[in-house]
């Protein structure tokens, strides 16, 4: 059952870290877990190691839970997620959301990799999150509903804090850090777009695509939790030829950004 076995890991994990509380759960992307640098680290986890947690089938996430401190906030990050390609259901991708909760995070961080559909935005351009369109194949909330988790039918008038984003706009102007505002839109994957279906998720209001971050914000929403999710945007989906885009390229565009989205994460935890 879905309930004990989410009180079972949270129970595990409260016994290797003690009296740490995190007040926030972050979600690192495709090669943006050099945040974990920054992070005071009290305690590591390995995914492998956690009763009951998925581990990330893929060779450039590292599949770890961090514990310490950030910009003055007591943090739980997850180096390394989950995606429904990898074959996981859409629970377990979500899972070690509704456990971060159980543990006691107050708001979650959201970071990807995602490929520009808006003519205006370029590949290194960061994007703030500030709604999505679910193409997902399913929905995390399928099934039996424990409304100690939350409720039926939750609302999704704003997937994403207004303030937060409205912060995290502030902080990229001021430090001159070219962040845009837009829509995710979240498919299967794993393979990248055709030409047609970029121009079809455009038409119908993306900024954005890429192939994670909206079940684990339904999740999040689910249980109350305030989101603040982020993008790099590593290509260009819209122009009219497109030119193939490989794994490596993904990954140094997304590495060379993190500067900059490490900064305004910072910046933001510092201010809430």
């Amino acid at each position: 059952m879905l309930l004990t076995e989410i009180e079972n890991t949270t129970e595990y994990i409260k016994k290797r870290i003690g009296d740490f509380k995190p007040e926030i759960g972050i979600i690192l992307g495709t090669g943006l877990g050099g945040l974990v640098q920054d992070i005071e680290v009290e305690h590591r986890l390995m995914y492998s190691n956690i009763p009951g947690f998925p581990i990330s089938t893929l060779e450039f996430h590292s599949g770890k839970l961090i514990f310490g401190t950030l910009a003055g906030k007591k943090v739980v990050a997850m180096q390394g997620r989950l995606h429904y390609y990898e074959g996981y259901d859409m629970k377990q991708i979500t899972f070690p959301v509704r456990v971060m909760k159980m543990l006691g995070i107050e708001k979650l961080f959201v970071s990807n990799a995602s490929g520009s559909l808006n003519p205006e935005f370029r590949t290194g351009d960061l994007m703030i999150i500030s709604d999505h369109i679910n193409l997902q194949l399913d929905n995390p909330l399928r099934g039996r509903n424990y409304e100690v988790l939350g409720p039926r039918f939750p609302e999704m008038s704003e997937p994403y804090n207004r303030e937060m984003v409205r912060l995290g706009l502030e902080i990229a102007e001021k430090n001159n850090i070219k962040c845009r505002e837009g829509v995710y839109v979240s498919v299967t994957g794993p393979n990248l777009e055709t030409r047609a279906e970029y121009r079809y998720l455009r038409i119908i209001g993306g900024d954005a695509v890429g192939m994670s971050t909206v079940p684990e914000v339904i999740v999040a929403r689910h249980m109350g939790l305030p989101v603040f999710a982020i993008s790099v945007l590593t290509d260009e989906g819209w122009h009219e030829v497109l030119h193939p885009v490989s794994l490596e390229h993904i990954i140094n565009v997304a590495t060379e950004a993190e500067p900059k989205l490490t900064l305004i994460i910072k910046e933001l935890l510092a201010k809430i």
